[in-house]
């Protein structure tokens, strides 16, 4: 069951809204004033935020991209009573997914709202299949960024491309053919040792770094990532 908060302050419209998707089995909590929607859309709790752009207190573009400036990504569907081109424009640019005029049908609402909780669902799954973790070591792919906890490790173009093989496949022990031929490519003729000197150079960013073990040597074999040792 999809949460909804409603930010509204014309009392007829905000129960309508309320019983209207109540009956389409949406949960609802409705905020009368700016002020409040803000706190409570603050919480990140929300599945999408109906936003009244007119508000007491707060307006809805205030709390649109302050929202968005918290890093809060919940979908939002501005309304106003205003048919403006450029509040449309001001909203989309503040953050808002889409926008509606009043008077509207609550058919189109419900159409857009479903529109906007797929878009999200769709855009979270990519943001999980971009993100790689094991333990508190954190690889996202789109932004090409690497942490551990809170801290960035900053990696060349190979390396970065030699721990995401590594963490796309945990726990499994790769051999140098493999990994030569996974990150450097089947082209490549120059010496295997090139594996051991870009481990080191990740060993030297990561483990040694935040005194962990996490890139394992076996002997023989090859290399494999595994959740963190106490060094």
């Amino acid at each position: 069951m999809k949460n909804v908060l409603i930010i509204e302050d014309e009392a007829k419209i905000a129960r309508f809204l309320e019983l209207e998707l109540k009956h389409e089995g949406y949960e609802t909590t409705l905020a009368l004033d700016g002020r409040t929607g803000y706190e409570e859309a603050q919480s990140d709790q929300y599945d999408i935020i109906i936003l009244d752009l007119m508000l007491p207190q707060l307006n809805g573009m205030e709390i649109c991209r302050r929202l968005r400036n918290d890093d809060i990504r919940t979908p939002i569907i501005m309304l106003t009573a205003k048919d403006d081109i450029s509040d449309k424009i001001t909203g989309l640019d503040m953050g808002a997914d889409d926008y509606m005029t009043k008077p509207f049908a609550i058919e189109e609402l419900l159409a857009r709202m479903r529109v906007a909780l797929k878009h999200a669902q769709q855009t979270g799954e990519g943001q999980q299949e971009d993100l790689l973790k094991i333990g508190e070591l954190a690889l996202n792919k789109s932004h090409h960024k690497v942490s551990y906890g809170e801290e960035e490790i900053i990696l060349t173009k190979k390396e970065f491309e030699l721990l995401e093989y590594l963490m796309q496949n945990k726990n499994i022990v790769l051999s140098r053919d493999m990994i030569l031929q996974n990150v450097w490519g089947y082209d490549y003729e120059g010496d295997t040792n090139v594996i051991d000197v870009y481990i080191r150079y990740l060993r030297s960013k990561i483990d040694q770094r935040f005194d962990k073990e996490i890139i394992r040597t076996v002997r023989g074999v090859g290399y494999q990532i595994k959740e963190a040792k106490e060094q």
